[in-house]
């Protein structure tokens, strides 16, 4: 099968964060695998410290980190700047001054944590067994309770805006499934979603098709069952490797540019030019 086209990516993560390897890494398996543009999207700093956000302090130093590959290698590829930014609470999300005034090409939106009913911050973007215990440890064992938190928290967030990209769509779909076999199905679940795409499209952000978790467990975020609903209600989209490992930049992208073309697309999103364009799907 000959090489697919559509060799970019705009969410990938460092040492700055959680990434496993240095920006310049990334840069470097990006031109050998013939990607023609690449963005970087660290997780932004949050009020307190954590294992995978960059702290504030570490911010001009990915500043300039970003500032000197993009001038060395000129002329090989196109490099992006960006942030994976979490919507938290009214005083931490994507729409605050504080990241509107950072010098980024783009910016994702996210939502990682939930907060439990003692107002603990609670991290459900985590494997499926650890996402069990939290549901029951920290939500009485009520999913549907979590679901609809997290869908709400998502709204919020596409309210209050400050990005370009909804990160990782549904991602939770994945753990609640696990939890809950036939979850997608259930009236009340398909509401919530069908509510949350209408309000995208309505506002016109991208969605990233996220193929991190393809080759390990089988599924995009957001899952391909919604992409013709997306397709039909004219969202934009673009396909992300969420890599945290260099070799992992292209995982799962010819996979769902074909899923995306089996919907009825025949664009992506890529940024060429400091723009972003439809291109399209190229095999």
């Amino acid at each position: 099968m000959g090489k697919v086209g559509n060799l970019t990516n705009y969410h990938s993560h460092s040492l700055y964060c959680d990434g496993r390897a240095g920006m310049e890494d990334f840069v470097r398996f990006a031109l050998s695998e013939g990607f023609t543009s690449y963005g970087f999207s660290s997780h932004a700093p949050l009020p307190f410290s954590t294992a995978w956000t960059m702290e504030w302090d570490r911010m001009d130093d990915y500043l300039s980190e970003f500032r000197r590959l993009k001038a060395q290698y000129a002329g090989s590829i196109e490099l992006y700047l960006g942030l994976e930014i979490d919507y938290l609470n009214e005083e931490s999300n994507p729409s605050v001054r504080r990241f509107k005034e950072l010098p980024l090409d783009y910016r994702i939106g996210s939502v990682h944590l939930l907060y439990n009913d003692r107002g603990e911050v609670v991290d459900v973007d985590v494997p499926a067994d650890a996402f069990r215990k939290v549901v029951d440890g920290h939500f009485g064992g009520d999913l549907e309770r979590v679901v609809r938190l997290y869908y709400k928290r998502l709204m919020r967030m596409l309210e209050l805006g400050g990005f370009d990209i909804v990160g990782h769509a549904d991602k939770m779909h994945y753990n609640a499934c696990c939890y809950r076999p036939g979850l997608l199905d259930e009236p009340w679940y398909d509401e919530l979603v069908h509510a949350y795409f209408s309000e995208i499209a309505r506002r016109g952000y991208q969605v990233e098709i996220n193929t991190k978790s393809y080759h390990e467990l089988g599924t995009f975020y957001p899952n391909e069952r919604y992409f013709s609903l997306l397709h039909d209600w004219g969202i934009r989209v673009q396909v992300n490797s969420d890599s945290h490992y260099p070799e992992r930049i292209n995982n799962g992208r010819p996979e769902a540019l074909r899923a995306l073309k089996r919907a009825g697309y025949e664009t992506v999103m890529e940024l060429y030019g400091g723009k972003w364009k439809e291109m399209p799907i190229l095999f």
